[in-house]
């Protein structure tokens, strides 16, 4: 089945972490005249959009997601003035621009909270306030037993105005209550004046929790995140969402991604099929599978099966009905080349190799920066390296509950799922601090830049940089790779993921075959294909064209081929 045409569809996203991007005046913070000086990279690798985070005001507890005015532009990262200027040279180069839209939580210095907490009439009832209840020593209880993402109650007692509010991310990061009306409507005209001024589309922070149910009942206490069954698809999202698209986003053409929590395929055929208020939308499925018995502050073997099966059911899923999202690397995620490849000995190899995954399969595909240049996690020897209020969080939490001593006890696992290790300066060049500054940077550098870097890369026809420009454009060129039907050809293979794409034209039926080796042995496996010619299309080993019926996989091997009947 031939999916209907966007260009949306047939773009390439390159995810831009502002903070750790380019620094232009020597502060150790990457700013927005930083990402203008190095356009032309991004350009150069091929992509059609640029996705920027956060770089609206904020006091940058969570690193910009907990936004102060929604307005305004952060002062560290320049001026509205220098924002113009990135939406006008980014449209030059003939690319878009996709700003976040963190709208389920404000910063508490934002003027609506701060009046909210004051009891102004009109703002009274933005967030979400409980009274909560006392203990023995008439110290404050929280309402419920809801936790927060970065660890605790999900509540924080505010004196001033003597009741809880709920956050479900960071203390500084309070709820915005969606059933008032007011709200809903600040939000849609927020969302109205940045699609005025020209921008392209949203990527939509943790957007499926908006909703929550109605009296906040206690949740289950063994569950992975304590009260999600009543805050994540809320009984309202689906209405909140439709309204938003009715009144702003169906005025515009601009694309539209949901991050959302827990989100399963049935619930993305609502929120993003045909009929659905949003474009696509993030899992967060095949991001879980280094997890050990469900636990994200842990550390566990996975497996090549498992990822297929995940992969399976989401390709399939949403074939009839809906779009994929593809990625493995975000700001929020650690290095795929240190989770899924082998970095030591094979750096390369599995780094071209996860990104031919990335960008062969059916969806938009989402390069975040430094992933073109196969850039691993850092080591986060102390405490006081980490910068992630998500990781120090659970540091803490962990030190206690396992009745630890010293960060030493649990420094492997904390430094291997920080969120810092995506969050490292992008590394431009072997001068110091990789070329990102020329002042001191507000979070380590990883020493491996002098190995792995932008300039070397961008003159070594082998490198990974230009493996995945290469790659890019093959999928540009080919339609089968944007709306082809997937097969998934060896399901309980433990180490290949082979699997065909297939796209009906007047012409007759373009067929490509994608074979990709998760191991760093060899392995010779029989494809089960039918043809009657085949060209090597690309590959991360230098090769002659050859038979991809029984083929021999090198480390972390990958292949694409093209299929003639």
């Amino acid at each position: 089945m031939t999916a209907e045409r966007d260009w949306w569809k047939e773009a390439v996203v390159y995810q831009i972490y502002p903070r750790s991007f380019n620094d232009s005046d020597g502060d150790g913070v990457g700013d927005l005249q930083g990402i203008i000086e190095r356009l032309d990279y991004v350009a150069d690798l091929g992509v059609d959009v640029i996705w920027l985070n956060p770089v609206y005001d904020s006091p940058q507890k969570d690193n910009g997601y907990d936004i102060s005015d929604y307005q305004a532009i952060y002062d560290d990262f320049g001026t509205m003035a220098d924002w113009e200027t990135l939406l006008a040279e980014v449209h030059d180069r003939d690319m878009r621009l996709v700003m976040d839209l963190v709208v389920n939580h404000t910063s508490d210095q934002h003027e609506w909270f701060r009046k909210s907490r004051q009891r102004d009439p009109e703002y009274e009832d933005y967030y979400i306030w409980r009274e909560g209840g006392t203990d023995e020593d008439g110290e404050p209880v929280p309402p419920n037993n809801w936790e927060s993402f970065f660890g605790g109650s999900a509540w924080e007692y505010d004196e001033e105005r003597g009741e809880f509010f709920l956050h479900l991310y960071d203390t500084s990061q309070p709820d915005l209550n969606w059933r008032n009306d007011a709200v809903r409507q600040d939000v849609f005209d927020t969302i109205e004046w940045w699609l005025k001024k020209g921008i392209d589309g949203f990527r939509m922070d943790v957007i499926n929790l908006l909703s929550k149910v109605e009296g906040l009942p206690d949740g289950d206490p063994d569950s992975e995140w304590v009260g999600s069954e009543h805050f994540i698809d809320g009984p309202e999202m689906l209405s909140y969402l439709d309204a938003m698209d009715e009144q702003v986003l169906s005025n515009y053409d601009v694309m539209t991604v949901g991050e959302m929590p827990q989100l399963t395929v049935e619930s993305a055929r609502e929120y993003a099929g045909a009929d659905g208020p949003l474009d696509m939308a993030f899992h967060f499925q095949h991001t879980k599978l280094d997890y050990a018995d469900g636990e994200r502050w842990s550390v566990g073997d996975w497996s090549l099966p498992e990822l297929k099966r995940i992969i399976d059911r989401w390709q399939d899923g949403l074939a009839a009905d809906g779009w994929n999202t593809l990625y493995w690397e975000n700001h929020d995620q650690p290095r795929s080349v240190s989770r899924y490849g082998g970095p030591e000995n094979y750096r390369r190899e599995s780094a071209t190799l996860l990104g031919t995954f990335v960008l062969t399969l059916r969806g938009t595909p989402y390069i975040y920066q430094g992933q073109e240049l196969g850039m691993t996690n850092a080591d986060w020897e102390t405490m006081d390296d980490l910068r992630d209020v998500d990781a120090i969080n659970h540091a803490r939490e962990l030190l206690d509950r396992e009745g630890f001593d010293d960060y030493d006890d649990v420094k492997d696992v904390v430094g291997y799922r920080t969120r810092d290790n995506a969050r490292t300066p992008m590394q431009w060049d072997d001068s110091e601090n990789a070329g990102f500054t020329d002042g001191t940077p507000w979070i380590q550098v990883n020493p491996n830049y002098r190995e792995i870097n932008a300039a070397d890369q961008q003159a070594d026809p082998d490198s990974v940089y230009n493996y995945y420009r290469r790659l890019i454009q093959l999928r540009a060129d080919k339609d089968v790779l944007v709306y082809g039907d997937y097969t998934d050809l060896l399901p309980d293979h433990e180490t290949v993921f082979a699997f065909t794409r297939a796209l009906s034209t007047d012409a007759g039926t373009e067929r490509v075959l994608v074979a990709l080796h998760f191991d760093d042995g060899t392995e010779t496996v029989e494809l089960p294909v039918e043809y009657a010619d085949a060209t090597l299309l690309g590959g991360n080993y230098n090769r002659d064209d050859v038979d991809p019926g029984t083929v021999t996989l090198a480390p972390y091997e990958a292949r694409v081929y093209e299929l003639f009947d």
